[in-house]
């Protein structure tokens, strides 16, 4: 495991309880989920230097930026830190261009225009950088924000419920965006949002927060099989999230190969290249349990595992977690199928998923 970028450990009683710990790594998307007043807002702005707990460390790259103990705080400005707020926070009268160069200030003035245009460019908005924010789209004017975040060279990035003023086409192609972006920065970035499918979507780990602690941590795929915690079962359909590489495109059979932990799998195709990594969902009540592989059967996608849990649902349903391999796969099935086939923790069962089932999440 890589080793931390920035480690933190907060604590105060009010105004807003604050009382958990984590790391950040590099290359690392960290989802900070949770209800409203959870803490996560809290929780960025103080990495961001905008809030001063009343106790505890932050340390970036061997940096103390809070150290309560030998009264040490370290200020917003001399953090290296790329923030991307909700309501994009652009100055009105200034281009795309001068927007990002504002930021730029630890560069001579000679060098921030090039440098301003090669960051709208890496957010493909170059053919742009002469409009002010009155005359680009909601999704543009985010774009212009996260080159702004990017013109520090962040030692972390932190995004503030980046994607919810956003229309859902917009939403999709800025996902899309942050997805290349993640392949080419090194530095953490932390997510808040109160959307699960941006956490299955972007994430690579999730921290679930209730009232400033942290009360569930772990992978995305871990973090959606938790049948137990009420925010998930609350937020977003039951199912289970799957890291995924493109295999390959089948055009005569409209389908894609994909590799998972869980196995391959056939999917309705998906528009990307080979070798391409990406996450897919699948529903619990789209998955079908079976004690061996049926025939003459649309179902395309049948995976061999072992029952993991059983855990009994309102009205006569049961969700059970099979384990595949490194994954995990929620099914939702009745009671009277439990008892039918004599399912049981550690009983060998086929999961069976139509390719229908298999989606990207936020699409």
């Amino acid at each position: 495991m890589a080793d931390a970028v920035l480690s933190a450990a907060l604590r105060q009683d009010a105004p807003i309880p604050l009382d958990l710990a984590f790391d950040l790594r590099p290359g690392e998307v960290t989802a900070l989920f949770g209800a409203s007043g959870s803490g996560k807002t809290t929780v960025l702005r103080c990495l961001a230097g905008l809030y001063r707990p009343r106790a505890g460390r932050i340390r970036c790259n061997g940096a103390a930026w809070f150290d309560s103990d030998a009264d040490l705080w370290v200020p917003p400005h001399r953090r290296r830190v790329g923030l991307v707020f909700q309501d994009y926070a652009l100055f009105p009268h200034m281009t795309a261009e001068t927007n990002v160069a504002a930021a730029l200030g630890h560069l001579p003035k000679d060098q921030r225009p090039a440098r301003a245009r090669e960051l709208l460019s890496l957010v493909h908005l170059e053919a742009f950088a002469a409009r002010r924010p009155a005359e680009l789209s909601g999704g543009q004017r985010q774009r212009v924000a996260v080159a702004r975040a990017l013109a520090r060279d962040p030692e972390v990035l932190l995004l503030d419920e980046p994607f919810s003023a956003l229309d859902r086409a917009v939403r999709v192609a800025l996902y899309a965006e942050i997805e290349a972006l993640r392949a080419r920065l090194a530095c953490p970035i932390v997510l808040v949002t109160h959307d699960f499918e941006e956490v299955a979507r972007l994430a690579d780990r999730v921290l679930v927060l209730e009232t400033g602690r942290i009360v569930a941590e772990g992978d995305v795929g871990t973090i959606s099989a938790r049948a137990d915690l009420p925010i998930i079962a609350a937020a977003a359909e039951a199912g289970s999230v799957l890291d995924a590489t493109l295999v390959a495109t089948l055009p005569d059979r409209r389908l894609s190969v994909l590799d998972t932990p869980a196995g391959q799998v056939l999917a309705p195709v998906i528009e990307a290249a080979p070798g391409t990594r990406l996450r897919v969902r699948i529903p619990a009540r789209d998955v079908i349990l079976a004690d061996r592989v049926p025939e003459g059967l649309s179902v395309h996608n049948a995976l061999a595992g072992t029952i993991d849990t059983i855990d009994p649902r309102p009205a006569g349903l049961a969700d059970v977690v099979v384990v595949l391999g490194a994954a995990r796969l929620r099914a939702h099935v009745t009671e009277d199928a439990v008892m039918r086939m004599g399912l049981a923790p550690g009983r060998p069962v086929v999961a069976l998923v139509k390719s229908v089932a298999v989606t990207r999440p936020g699409a």
